[in-house]
């Protein structure tokens, strides 16, 4: 449920129309006595990992002025760092971190597939990642410690530092600045430049919010359309006209036949992208996926395990849902889409708000078998496990 003070004395939609990808807009205290469910140490260790994204950037006298590791790291690597000017960046750590996949839940006012991550940084005095510009949106939650972000709304073209996988802005030039203390949260539209600087230690949560470019969009669907098209499909011309005179030159009517032939190849409609775009936006990240259980159930087993116990959701699950027919609706989960009853309109609304379920809300679906078949493939294929 939404807290009351998350988006100070805005509502979701007021804050959705005034601010949602138009100006910045900082909140103090939008979670009154944050207690953050990481510890410095315990972001290290999960650093240390070999299938987490993770990072240290870390400001150096030698130029290019800046240094990048990338994980997974080791003990020593983090002893062997200096008292200050570096931080530590963890991407999807909601997906390792239960309470943090909860805290997300707050900011469930925008839909499930533009949440991307929780990344968690953590910085010792004046350390930080430069002044850049994303281009998504962003809500930083200061979580432990204090960090001064300064920003400006002017127009900057970033640029990757060479040798190092770091893009930043050059000459930035601040008209905003504010500090913030734990339970402060800044939100920052794409294309707003900032720099956050630790003031002490810190520790920061950052909430990423997915935009797909259009080249990542084009790219996908044409992949989905490939896969759809006839294999054995070829161009054919049985009309060919004598080209002796001048056999360079393409045909008009080669022209007409082949453009007629990609626009029949490109015309998709609506339940063909929506089946696509559910998959698109679900689809989880290379080094993400969910853990299948070592032993399997089949739907009589599922039915009896109902009857006592609820179900978790994976943090790392991403689903999302859309109306198919007026008796028909599709969920989609990790690229994978279900073709399920309208009825079950609210188990599904049920599993894509939460991430538990417990037996008193299941037991009612104990006896629809669609309900049931779904349960199995959920929990055969590690979206959900026993509560």
């Amino acid at each position: 449920m939404l807290s009351a003070t998350l988006l100070g004395e805005l509502d979701p939609q007021a804050f959705l129309k005034r601010y949602w990808q138009k100006s910045p807009c900082l909140i103090r205290n939008a979670i009154p006595a944050l207690v953050s469910p990481i510890s410095p140490e315990e972001l290290a260790g999960l650093a240390c990992e070999a299938e987490v994204e993770a990072r240290i950037v870390q400001k150096i006298r030698r130029n290019p002025g800046w240094s990048v590791r990338h994980a997974p790291f080791t003990e020593q690597d983090f002893t062997s760092l200096p008292p200050r000017d570096w931080t530590l960046l963890v991407q999807d750590v909601d997906k390792y971190v239960p309470e943090l996949a909860r805290l997300l839940d707050r900011f469930r006012f925008v839909p499930n597939w533009r949440v991307d991550d929780l990344m968690v940084s953590y910085a010792t005095d004046g350390g930080g990642v430069g002044p850049h510009v994303d281009a998504y949106d962003v809500l930083l939650l200061q979580a432990q410690g204090f960090r001064r972000w300064s920003i400006s709304t002017e127009a900057y073209a970033d640029a990757e530092i060479p040798g190092l996988e770091l893009k930043q802005v050059h000459d930035f030039r601040p008209q905003q600045e504010w500090l913030l203390g734990p339970g402060d949260m800044l939100y920052l539209p794409p294309g707003v430049a900032h720099d956050g600087i630790a003031i002490g230690n810190c520790l920061t949560f950052s909430i990423g919010f997915r935009v797909p470019s259009d080249a990542e969009i084009f790219t996908d669907l044409a992949g989905w359309l490939i896969g759809k098209t006839d294999k054995n499909a070829r161009y054919s011309d049985p009309d060919l006209r004598d080209s002796s005179a001048d056999p360079g030159l393409i045909p008009d009517l080669t022209r007409r036949r082949l453009y007629k032939r990609l626009k029949t190849l490109l015309t998709t409609d609506t339940a063909t992208l929506d089946e696509w775009f559910g998959c698109f936006i679900t689809e989880p990240k290379p080094w993400l996926h969910t853990v299948p259980p070592r032993r399997t159930l089949d739907v009589v087993q599922m039915r009896q395990l109902l009857q006592s116990h609820g179900l978790i959701r994976d943090p790392a699950a991403n689903l999302c849902w859309l109306p198919a027919s007026h008796d028909s609706i599709r969920l989609f989960v990790d690229g994978c889409c279900h073709t399920l009853p309208a009825r079950l309109i609210p188990l599904v609304r049920m599993l894509c708000r939460q991430h538990d379920y417990p037996a008193a809300l299941l037991r009612t679906f104990r006896r629809d078998t669609k309900a049931l078949e779904l349960f199995t493939e959920l929990y055969n294929s590690g979206t959900v496990r026993r509560g």
